[in-house]
């Protein structure tokens, strides 16, 4: 296709002067035929016939030549050189205009769906405040380097992904998780490149350099998906070329044929060169590119990558879903599920004393739980850790102990019973002084707050699904039930192999998608027909070992993500069943009801743009998770 070869600035520009060229030179055969006949009219035709007919030629003949492949804009050439051997060069150089209007609609529409790659690089800052012993000093981003500190300001972007070393703010996320409601990150979380800083002052260390980074990332991941070919865009590759043969084939068996039922020559020229255009296949090998590229990129710019157009139409396939369970439906971090104790202010005020300096997940959580109270540790001293038990320290009121009930039981202490705590499913980290119980904790794992929410829209949507974890069977059942998982849908104490061959199983009812970190469930990814990780911002393993990576930890992006799929895979099927549709009823005409070649022109073009057209909605459809 001629005038949409190129991509870049200098082929727009010249596609923008062809077509220029084209039109003028239409507008004054026009002029010349039906107002004011003169010179202009076979200059506007020549004008024609060069600016829209050379160029397209010559690409045609480039690929001949050096692909061995017929292009279908050879079809469109000869057809206008036909029309003007016929001695009606205006109805061929109607066919070329057509012809390089469509193309340039299909370009422009086109170029959308690939922009939004390049307006994920645009979102890149150019220059960082790197943090020195001298102050800031304004330097390029690509020429930091990991452990560097650099300083980002309030509205200022994250010029590389890292980890905040002091301050919090709000952060709008969108364009990398899809995240729609700005997220707060504070002291020693991960940040990403081109994501907002709304409110705050950060220094940030360098996590990985620019060339490494999330966006670097899935800007290439973006562009091979984008590169791979789907099954569905491989059978209209397959079926244009096959095609294109054929109707060069029967178009001169046409004329052969006209010719032998006594048809003078221009008459069955004229009806040859008609048919090649009516029986012309440029809708049907458009469309399924036009939907799957729309698709691509309006999941990309919603924080969801696929590994190409062969994931997303399996995907659209998928009738169940299977759960790895920490960290894809739970947040895969230790929290304080229940306070028991009279006074609780005082209690989580010594216990988080005796916690304040332990790096176990356990500590974290307690620490953490003192500060959404916004309370303040009370000083503790002398601590001592006690592996696979708990911890010591000293207050002004004596000694204080805090662990499991292996510990309390070797400090005499008597421990009473607290309900729903018993069955194994929570953890229970007790404080006491001496034999003297002063209360517990009980810590768990807990679900997603988007966990439930998405898996009632998977249903709705005729999903089965299953929970798979190596957890122990209380801890599974409890998160299960908070989920609404069934009995049998929930397994627990499962192995890796044991995970593939409940997979494989469900997979013989259906296709199916694993939904996992990407790291510890590599197995049972490559197993499922689609593999999905989750939360895999800033993971290369993540990016790498699934079909689908939703970036952002929200749940919700997950049943969104089918839904385009299957959005997608409708669209394919009405753009197929539309251009078949046209072409057969096109092709009819041009052999028995003396289809006119102008009006042929317009069904060929104007079928390929409303495909193209209908693919494009997808743009207007991006995968969006709201935090509420």
């Amino acid at each position: 296709m001629a005038l949409a070869q190129s991509h870049s600035h200098d082929g727009a520009d010249a596609q923008s002067v062809l077509i220029i060229l084209t039109l003028a030179g239409m507008t004054a055969a026009l002029v010349s035929q039906f107002v004011w006949p003169g010179w202009w009219g076979m200059a506007g035709l020549v004008a024609v016939y060069l600016a829209a007919g050379v160029p397209t030629l010559i690409s045609a003949l480039v690929i001949l030549f050096r692909r061995f492949r017929l292009d279908i804009d050879l079809l469109m050439v000869l057809a206008a050189l036909a029309a003007a051997a016929v001695g009606s060069p205006l109805e061929g150089a109607v066919l070329l205009t057509l012809f390089a209007i469509s193309e340039t609609l299909e370009t422009r529409a086109m170029g959308r769906a690939r922009r939004a790659v390049e307006a994920l690089m645009a979102m890149r800052p150019d220059t960082a405040f790197l943090l020195t012993a001298d102050g800031q000093v304004e330097v390029a981003s690509d020429s930091l380097n990991p452990g560097d500190v650099v300083v980002v300001r309030p509205g200022g972007r994250i010029p590389v992904d890292g980890v905040i070393r002091a301050g919090s703010a709000l952060m709008d996320l969108s364009s990398i998780t899809g995240e729609s409601v700005p997220v707060r990150r504070a002291e020693g979380e991960k940040v990403f490149e081109a994501t907002v800083n709304l409110n705050g002052v950060l220094e940030v260390t360098v996590a990985r350099s620019v060339a490494e980074s999330t966006v670097a990332r899935m800007v290439t991941l973006v562009t091979e998906a984008q590169a791979a070919k789907a099954p569905s865009e491989q059978f209209s590759d397959w079926f244009g070329q096959r095609y294109t043969l054929m109707v060069l084939a029967g178009s001169v068996a046409a004329f052969l044929i006209l010719m032998g039922l006594g048809r003078g020559l221009d008459d069955a020229l004229y009806r040859s060169a008609t048919l090649l255009v009516a029986a012309s296949p440029c809708a049907v090998v458009i469309s399924v590119p036009a939907a799957i590229l729309s698709a691509l990129s309006a999941a990309a710019r919603g924080g969801v990558l696929f590994k190409g157009g062969a994931a997303l139409e399996r995907l659209a396939a998928v009738k169940a879903f299977a759960f790895d369970k920490t960290g894809t439906l739970t947040t895969g971090r230790a929290e304080v599920t229940g306070v028991h104790a009279t006074d609780a202010a005082q209690f989580l005020a010594l216990l988080a004393g005796l916690e304040a300096n332990s790096e176990h997940p356990i500590a974290d959580a307690i620490r953490r739980e003192v500060t959404a109270r916004g309370l303040a540790a009370a000083p503790v001293s002398e601590i001592v850790a006690l592996p696979s038990e708990g911890i010591t320290g000293r207050d002004a009121a004596g000694a204080l102990w805090a662990g499991n009930a292996r510990l309390a039981a070797r400090m005499g202490a008597d421990l009473p019973m607290i309900d729903g705590a018993s069955d194994g499913a929570e953890t229970l980290i007790w404080l006491g002084r001496g034999p003297e119980v002063l209360g517990a904790v009980t810590v768990a794992d807990r679900p997603r707050t988007s966990s439930r929410d998405a898996l009632v829209q998977l249903r709705a949507q005729g999903m089965r699904v299953a929970l798979m974890t190596g957890d122990r069977r209380s801890v599974a059942d409890r998160i299960g039930a908070e989920l609404g998982f069934t009995a049998d849908e929930i397994h627990a104490e499962l192995l890796p192999e044991d995970k593939v061959r409940l997979v494989a199983e469900l997979g013989n009812r259906g296709h199916i998608a694993f939904v996992g970190d990407g790291v510890n469930d590599a197995a049972a990814l490559a197993r499922a027909d689609v593999g999905i990780a989750m939360g895999a911002a800033g993971s290369e393993v993540a990016l790498q070992a699934a079909d689908v990576a939703l970036l952002s930890d929200e749940m919700a992006q997950l049943a969104a993500a089918q839904r385009l799929a299957r959005r997608t895979a409708r669209i394919i099927r009405q753009n197929l069943i539309f251009a078949l549709g046209a072409m057969v009823v096109l092709v009819i005409g041009g052999l028995f009801f003396n289809l006119p070649l102008p009006l042929a022109v317009l069904g060929h073009e104007g079928g390929t743009v409303l495909v193209v057209l209908n693919g494009l909605r997808l743009l207007a459809d991006p995968v969006r998770s709201d935090r509420r």
